[in-house]
């Protein structure tokens, strides 16, 4: 069964910046929008950010500027660039992807990826 596998996490002083990435671990057909969520530690997961089929792009409305979401259709890959990261940005990073065809005539909704973790120290 193909995941979605998230990358670019890590350690980061405040003020620095970082791109996740997201993608499927093996073939499939196409991906239609996604979103980034985080969690911190104690709390509840958040959502971050979404791109919707078709391009349009939401973001929590405190992070609108420092962070970008995009979606890469030729390669079926999601990104979140984070600028300007301060250390309350420190959490576990996840993407979903709201619809993923494995091929024409298969395909599942809301599948998460495992997670990264961004650390961002002060």
């Amino acid at each position: 069964q193909v995941q979605l596998v998230e990358s670019g996490g890590g350690l980061v002083q405040a003020g620095g910046s970082l791109r996740l990435s997201c993608a499927p671990s093996g073939t499939i057909f196409k991906l239609e929008g996604m979103a980034w969520y985080r969690q911190a530690p104690g709390k509840e997961r958040e959502w971050v950010a979404s791109v919707l089929v078709g391009g349009r792009k939401f973001y929590e409305t405190s992070l609108k500027g420092r962070f970008t979401i995009s979606l890469d259709n030729s390669k079926n890959t999601g990104y979140l660039q984070m600028n300007n990261l301060e250390p309350e940005d420190t959490a576990f990073y996840y993407c979903k992807a709201d619809k993923i065809y494995y091929n024409r005539n298969h395909s599942t909704m809301n599948l998460w990826g495992q997670g990264t973790q961004v650390t961002v120290s002060s």
